[in-house]
């Protein structure tokens, strides 16, 4: 199973895709969050998303500075106000 993640700024969509996990750095502390995740909601702080397309790959990684996280049952959305590849 794979978890849809989306990626968007208010500029653009940075990222749809389907991956194994997600690892957000949320304001609480960093999670990671993979297909069957409970719906939670948390703000973002200045950090690093890690996209791992496979189990035990290595991970890409896309800065983000604030905005929102969500997830639900179409899986992962992440509203950053900036993010860089």
């Amino acid at each position: 199973m794979a978890l849809k993640f989306e990626l968007v700024t208010p500029e653009k969509l940075v990222r749809s895709d389907e991956v194994h996990m997600v690892v957000v750095p949320g304001v609480e502390g960093d999670f990671g969050v993979m297909e069957g995740h409970a719906p939670f909601m948390t703000t973002l702080k200045d950090g690093a998303i890690e996209i791992f397309n496979a189990a035990g790959g290595e991970p890409e990684r896309i800065a983000v500075s604030g905005g929102f996280a969500e997830v639900g049952d179409n899986g992962l959305t992440v509203l950053a106000e900036k993010a860089e590849a």
